[in-house]
């Protein structure tokens, strides 16, 4: 996990290896849009497309096991199988992708380019970005720094400590599932159920570890850890506010809070309600911290692989 956390933060992804072989995230959701595709008619009953949909998040969990320690029994033992699993595992973290992302939001932010800042936004949210303004934009872009810490950093690493190779890949099939079938819309709410609901599961852990892990990195500790127990069980997600006060905390900014999903304004609560509006400067104090807590993170990993050693 450290070796590949490295890597990853050293190049990422590059560009000719997506152009060449894409991604193998890329091929995951192309599994599942199979999937979907073919057991999720909408002219099915709600019990019949919940069960469609449990039986094939099983059926592919258990097929990414399966194929996970097969290639475990291939890979030579010692330091060779150290640098193969490494590189397996390497393009399953998203920490370079993540942190570039961004920048590429708060760049055009930072000069006032809301056209740019809209484009580079929607590629990392849900949300219709078309009407955003700058502290939407800002406040968006820090939104998902904050939860994709956990789902892209935290939680695979977490899971390949514990299960190795096959945890990541099955931690990754299990998130990527949730982002592309678990809304609560009229076409994924009954088949995406168990997606929404596993995911919840798996990322219950690593939620909370970046939480308290971004209040330890951060310059008033005490203070962030209190609104994060005080704010965090208010966002309507179980996992994703607590990272998302923990980062608003420390930057000292308010996330979360109204918006609009598919036309419909929420009456979602504020995090760090007592914060400014982000802005364009504010995504780039939120790399910062981004980048503490990579080396936190990576701090540990070789903290605990020499405690294996000894």
């Amino acid at each position: 996990m450290l070796i590949a956390l490295c890597i990853d933060r050293l190049i990422g992804w590059p560009d000719f290896l997506f152009r060449r072989f894409s991604h193998p995230v890329v091929g995951i959701g192309h599994l599942i849009s199979l999937f979907e595709r073919n057991l999720n008619k909408t002219r099915w009953s709600t019990s019949l497309r919940r069960t469609t949909g449990f039986l094939t998040l099983l059926f592919l969990m258990v097929g990414f096991a399966i194929l996970g320690f097969f290639i475990l029994l291939i890979i030579p033992e010692g330091p060779i199988g150290v640098l193969v699993t490494s590189f397996l595992v390497w393009p399953l973290i998203a920490a370079k992708s993540l942190a570039d992302h961004v920048a590429a939001v708060a760049e055009p932010l930072m000069a006032n380019d809301l056209p740019e800042a809209r484009q580079a936004v929607s590629m990392i949210v849900g949300r219709n970005s078309n009407q955003l303004g700058s502290n939407d934009i800002a406040r968006a872009a820090l939104e998902s720094l904050a939860e994709n810490t956990s789902d892209g950093v935290t939680a695979p690493l977490f899971w390949g400590v514990l299960l190795g190779f096959p945890g990541v890949l099955i931690y990754k099939f299990v998130n990527t599932a949730d982002s592309m079938i678990g809304y609560k819309n009229e076409r994924y709410r009954d088949f995406g159920w168990a997606s929404a609901r596993i995911d919840d599961l798996v990322n219950y852990i690593p939620a909370r570890l970046t939480s308290f892990m971004y209040a330890i990195i951060s310059r008033n500790t005490l203070r962030v850890f209190r609104i994060t127990f005080r704010d965090a069980s208010q966002h309507r997600s179980p996992n994703a506010g607590w990272p998302e006060t923990s980062v608003a905390a420390s930057i000292g900014v308010k996330l979360s809070g109204p918006r609009i999903y598919e036309g419909v304004k929420t009456t979602d609560p504020w995090l760090n309600k007592d914060g400014r509006d982000p802005t364009g400067s504010d995504l780039f104090s939120g790399l910062k911290l981004f980048d503490r807590f990579l080396w936190a993170i990576t701090f540990l990993l070789l903290l605990c692989s020499i405690i294996s050693f000894l």
